[in-house]
Formats: structure tokens, sequence, C-alpha cells
């Protein structure tokens, strides 16, 4: 159960020297780009690196991943807001559109309304004078009937 440590050593030892053996024969490494090691989405950005930042001299490869990705992360982000605003555009014009329909609803309505003023003002009038002719009727076959039944009047 208890295994020996010499043996573990040994091991080690003949581990190593596998492993160098395998670099020894293994072909040429080609160069190593940053871009290999970065994740997927930002080693074919669909946000270019924006022309209004530039790598500094001396910065080194992982200081130039981490700013590209953040300033990737914040050009995207500045993108999504000027989306935002020409979208918030688009419906301030439908507003207007609709405000504008409104209004000219709104004269309509005033139009129709001032008609059926005018229409409630003639149908007043009309009922009144068929009231007051029929009062003049009504007194008229009074007045008639009296005369007809006063005799000698």
């Amino acid at each position: 159960m208890v295994k020996s440590i010499a043996g573990q050593v040994f091991n080690i030892v003949d581990l190593e020297k596998e492993i160098e053996a395998e670099i020894r024969n293994s072909p040429p490494l080609r160069s190593v780009h940053s871009n290999d090691f970065a994740p997927p989405r930002l080693r074919s950005p669909t946000i270019a690196m924006p022309d209004y930042v530039e790598h500094r001299e001396g910065a080194t490869e992982i200081g130039k991943l981490s700013a590209e990705a953040v300033v990737r992360e914040y050009e995207a982000a500045a993108k999504e807001i000027e989306q935002m605003g020409a979208e918030l555009i688009e419906r301030a014009k439908q507003c207007e559109a609709m405000t504008r329909d409104a209004l000219a609803v709104t004269e309509e309505m005033k139009e129709t309304a001032a008609r059926y003023r005018e229409e409630a003002k003639r149908v007043f009038l009309q009922i009144e004078s068929c009231t007051l002719m029929a009062a003049e009727v009504r007194k008229t076959c009074s007045e008639l009937k009296d005369k007809i039944a006063t005799p000698g009047g």
C-alpha cells in the first residue's frame, strides 16, 4: 500500500525525458498571434477596433488584448446607444405625425359641432314656429267658436 518515493521520483524523471524528446521531435511551432488565445467572439470581431484608440509602444500582448476587448465592448455599447437614439427620433416623428392628424381631426370635430349647433337652432326655431302657429290656430278657432256660439254678436 505504501509506495516508494524513489519510484515516484524515477517516474517523474522519465516523464520529463519523454517530454524533452517529444519537443525535439515535433515540428517547429508557427508564430502565435495574440488573437489565437482570444475568445471566438473577439477573434473575428464584428466591431473593428475604433480609430480613436491606438496601442502604445511597449504595451504587453495581454495589455493590448485587454484594452482591445474593453474598447470593443464600449464601442458596441456606444453603437447601441446611437441606435436607440435613432429609434427615439423615429418614434418622435411618429408622435409628430399623430399630433398633426389629431389637430386635423379636432378641426373637423369643431366644424361638425358647429353644424350640429346650427341644426339645433333651426330645429328649435321650427318647433317654436309650429307651436306659435298651433297656438294661433287654437286662438283663432276659439274666437271663431265664440262668435258662432254667441247670437247676434
